[in-house]
């Protein structure tokens, strides 16, 4: 082979490498080649290796099967009440029919963040202020129903939309934020009030208790007091009517009776009376015991 033929072999091999370059496609996972020949939509190719046709085939686009997340400037809205605020949004969305998505309308995804700005106006139009700050996920339901049908015909299916930011306007911060200070303030006002409530009545109830508890115990101690008075003077009668027993055992003479006349008289004259009235006859004492000692034993017997 000469030169020339080589050249000519190699130009035509890279002809047909190129060919069979340009026609062999091969299509990734969770990706889908809209495909059209001459001119008009062909298939879809799914995942796989594909041949295309030259010079008829065209792949007309590329789309992900994956959900997209698709996170969208602020928009300025008016609320019921007249007061402008500034909402992004992040829309969640998958693309179920490439062909339709291709097809169904120009610029898709320009598409769905027009539509979102102009549902979100609509929503926010029917509230206030108040309604819009504490009813986010009333927003994120509606607004999600309403782009899923509207994107529908697109090829599209809208998994859920999130209110990311709710701007107000800076005066109306700043007349939210005195609000929820004076609300904090007026809760800790209550709850310090009620703590001091709480702790009156547990002082009370400490006090009341003390103070029953004191009282059980002085009872208690006149009770054990006036009990242990009682059993002494029992013990002291007991004692004296054992001995006036035990007398009456002996069987005293008129000489011991006499004689313990004689010390009645000496312990009165030792005490404390300035007056000591003594019998003309101390034998009567005598008598006086013997008579009484004669009457115990009478009533003993």
């Amino acid at each position: 082979m000469n030169i020339f033929e080589i050249i000519a072999f190699l130009i035509v091999f890279f002809i047909v490498a190129g060919i069979l370059a340009y026609c062999i496609r091969i299509v990734p996972q969770a990706h889908a080649f809209v495909v059209e020949r001459l001119g008009a939509y062909h298939k879809t190719w799914h995942t796989g290796v594909h041949i295309l046709i030259p010079f008829f085939d065209r792949i007309s686009n590329k789309v992900t099967l994956k959900e997209i997340v698709k996170d969208f400037e602020p928009q300025p809205v008016i609320t019921k009440d007249n007061v402008t605020m500034q909402i992004d949004t992040v829309v969640y969305f998958q693309i179920t029919d490439p062909k339709l998505y291709t097809y169904g309308v120009e610029r898709p995804l320009s598409a769905i963040e027009n539509l979102t700005a102009t549902t979100l106006r609509n929503i926010i139009g029917d509230l206030e202020l108040d309604e819009t700050l504490t009813s986010r996920d009333i927003i994120n339901t509606k607004m999600r129903a309403i782009l899923d049908e509207a994107t529908d015909p697109w090829g599209v299916k809208v998994a859920r939309v999130e209110v990311k930011n709710i701007i107000p306007p800076r005066d109306i911060q700043d007349s939210m934020e005195k609000q929820m200070r004076a609300e904090r303030e007026r809760r800790e006002s209550i709850l310090r009030a009620e703590g001091e409530k709480r702790a009156a009545i547990l002082t009370a109830e400490g006090e009341k208790e003390s103070m029953i508890l004191r009282a059980n115990a002085k009872k208690e101690s006149m009770i054990a007091e006036a009990e242990g008075q009682a059993q002494a003077m029992e013990r002291v009668f007991l004692a004296q009517a054992k001995g006036v027993e035990m007398i009456n055992q002996a069987d005293p003479n008129t000489a011991f009776l006499t004689l313990k006349g004689y010390e009645a008289l000496q312990s009165l004259a030792n005490g404390q009376s300035t007056k000591i009235i003594v019998p003309s006859n101390l034998q009567d004492i005598a008598g006086t015991l013997t008579s009484i000692s004669e009457v115990l034993k009478d009533s003993k017997k």
